[in-house]
């Protein structure tokens, strides 16, 4: 049996076949008439066409790109009809007429087969079910005998076949018999057409899978285009008295049903077809109050004239428009509670987290547990971008890996701050709006945990600096017991031992004060080594001659540039030891050819920025050299940072606040 696929292949290029007799046919009647009835049978055809074989090439054994194609035929079988009509006017005699004049009184119904067969096999493309299989087999058996009885039919045939002779004849006691037996067919085919739609309503109805559902919603915003295709229609009558406008109604359904089909079955997640469903509602009630207002007001007008206005009435139609703007937030509303309830139930949630927040009896921190609610996904998380991390982190601070689900960026001012992350369900479309709704809620939460970050840092970095404290205490306490302090008391008693010898004659005093002296000189110069480690004495002649000295013993060359003026001691005695950590860090772990060093002010800041061509690959490590300098220049009220890309050398930037 062929599969499916094949079937549609051979439906296709029977499609062909079909634009191929057009073109001839167009050929035979000539004019304008004729070439505009194929290029309207060939534009309603082919968008149908083509997306039926790529549905049966994705989905081989679905009759649902069979159908699609079928569908295609159908508008090419009623351009080929137009066609044969004005070729037949033009050329008599042409050959199939008795045939094509028999079979046409009654193959209208065959024009809704494929379309009700695709309601009631869709999405999967199968008939499952004995009541299925029966309203497919009635549907083909209905529209057949019905046009075998319509074939019988003796009156004349309607022009350009008047002449033409009936193939088939009853006799006359069986004519009111086959009239009665087609018109008992009409709603029969009517019951069967209602009941393919009923089974895709009941089928969306007992759908449990989320996929299923969403290609139901797709096929009924795709045959949503029908009806507009009748305010169209009266739309033409009410405004330019005829029905010319319903072609772009007919055309839309051309390409929206089998558009819609195609992403329902291929790729239903494209858009979120709530959205689109209910803006369709939305601007379709909006369309019909306006045509309606637009009816009354010209029905009005023109029991006043005596005849109808078009200026009336699109003037009444700009009133009802501005009369309808300030409306159309709430209707959208409240076609958003019947058809897209879950946007409806998240915007409401974040307007009503914000008003409970500015009220203090919420935290901004609830957004995530808030959406959870709304959105019906436990998954779904909310992540904030700190400045200088590229990773999101969660409302507590730690790092959030959103992994594959989908993303939507929360923005504001042009700046990302955050993220929401898909859990299980939501469309892209709806997590972006609310994503939108949520940026002033996201940007609190944000702040807050950037102001917990930098509290704990300086709390942490308070600690580091008065545990340094203590340890620098405990070094000078004891420098100063085992060096300066034991040479002065060693003296003292050298000195007291010395006096006591004086009357006797056996004391050298002058080796004795020489011995002192050197004494003393130990003693001043391993005082000044300490008084050195609290604050460089190189300090008195500016930072530009202590950072040249410090440059003269570095092992390697090193480049200064040093803003001219003088700086408070406090800052330039910051400002020195960050160049001279950074030097060393340097030449202990980096080994580079070269260092730079550049101090520069500009109004209240002055910057210090030292520079390696080294392997890089740096890090901040608590207790290391680093570590301690940037609580240092974080006590003086700057900041630190460090850049070191792997292969692209170090650069250590400190800037600090300068009031002078």
């Amino acid at each position: 049996m062929p599969s499916s696929r094949a079937l549609a292949y051979a439906a296709a290029v029977g499609v062909c076949g079909l634009v191929g007799a057009a073109a001839v046919l167009a050929g035979l009647a000539g004019g304008g008439d004729a070439v505009a009835a194929f290029l309207i049978g060939a534009a309603f055809t082919l968008p149908s066409v083509v997306l039926g074989v790529v549905v049966a090439v994705r989905r081989p054994n679905s009759a649902v790109g069979l159908l699609l194609v079928l569908v295609g035929a159908t508008a090419m079988w009623l351009g080929v009809g137009e066609l044969y009509s004005l070729a037949v006017a033009r050329r008599p005699g042409l050959p199939l007429t008795e045939l094509y004049a028999a079979g046409s009184n009654g193959d209208w119904m065959f024009l809704y087969v494929p379309a009700a067969l695709l309601m009631l096999v869709f999405p999967d493309g199968r008939l499952t079910g004995p009541r299925r299989r029966w309203t497919a087999a009635g549907l083909l058996a209905v529209a057949t005998l019905f046009t075998v009885i319509a074939a019988f039919d003796p009156d004349p045939y309607p022009p350009p076949f008047r002449h033409t002779r009936h193939l088939l004849r009853a006799a006359e006691p069986y004519v009111s018999l086959l009239n009665a037996v087609g018109f008992a067919l009409l709603p029969v085919f009517l019951g069967l057409l209602v009941a393919c739609a009923a089974a895709m309503v009941l089928r969306y109805r007992r759908a449990t899978d989320a996929v299923r559902r969403a290609q139901l919603k797709w096929l009924a915003l795709g045959a949503s285009v029908v009806p507009l295709t009748l305010l169209l229609c009266w739309a033409g009558y009410l405004f330019t008295g005829g029905a010319d406008l319903a072609l772009i109604g007919l055309a839309a359904t051309a390409l929206t049903v089998p558009a819609a089909t195609a992403i329902a079955v291929l790729r239903h997640d494209l858009y979120d077809v709530d959205r689109a469903i209910s803006a369709a509602v939305t601007y379709g009630l909006v369309t019909v109050i306006m045509l309606a207002f637009s009816t009354a007001a010209s029905f009005v007008v023109g029991l006043g004239a005596g005849r109808a206005s078009p200026v009336a009435a699109a003037a009444a139609t700009a009133v009802c428009a501005a009369a309808l703007a300030p409306l159309r937030v709430r209707l959208r509303r409240w076609v958003d509670r019947r058809f897209y309830p879950a946007r409806q139930a998240a915007l409401a949630a974040v307007e009503d987290l914000r008003a409970r927040t500015h009220a203090g009896q919420a935290q901004p921190e609830q957004l995530e547990e808030t959406l959870r609610g709304a959105l019906r996904d436990p998954e779904l998380r909310v992540g904030y971008r700190l400045p200088g991390e590229t990773g999101l982190v969660d409302a507590s601070g730690d790092p959030l890996l959103p992994g594959p689900a989908h993303v939507a960026p929360v923005r504001l001012g042009g700046h990302d701050i955050g993220a929401i992350v898909r859990g299980a369900t939501g469309s892209r479309e709806l997590l972006r709006e609310v994503a939108s709704a949520s940026a002033l809620l996201v940007e609190v939460v944000r702040l807050r945990i950037e102001v917990s970050r930098a509290l704990d840092a300086a709390e942490a970095g308070r600690a580091r600096l008065l545990r340094a404290g203590y340890e620098e205490r405990r070094r000078l306490e004891r420098d100063l017991h085992d060096g300066a302090q034991q040479r002065l008391v060693s003296l003292g008693m050298a000195m007291r031992l010395a006096q006591r010898h004086l009357s006797d004659g056996t004391v050298d005093v002058d080796g004795l004060l020489d011995r002192w002296v050197a004494e003393l000189a130990a003693a001043v110069a391993e005082l000044r080594q300490i008084a050195h480690g609290l604050r460089p004495s190189s300090l008195d002649d500016g930072l530009g001659a202590a950072l040249s000295l410090l440059a003269g013993t570095a092992p390697v060359p090193v480049t200064l540039d040093v803003a001219d003026g003088d700086l408070p001691d406090d800052v330039a005695t910051t400002a020195y030891y960050v160049a001279s950590e950074a030097m060393t860090n340097a030449v202990k772990h980096a080994a580079p050819a070269a260092i730079g060093v550049q101090v520069s002010r500009a109004g209240d800041r002055v910057t210090v920025r030292i520079s390696d061509d080294g392997p890089g690959g740096a890090v901040i490590r608590p207790g290391a050299g680093l570590a301690g300098l940037t609580d240092r220049v974080t006590a003086a009220g700057g900041t630190l940072r460090l850049s070191s890309p792997a292969g692209g050398g170090t650069r250590v930037e400190a800037v600090l606040p300068c009031a002078w």
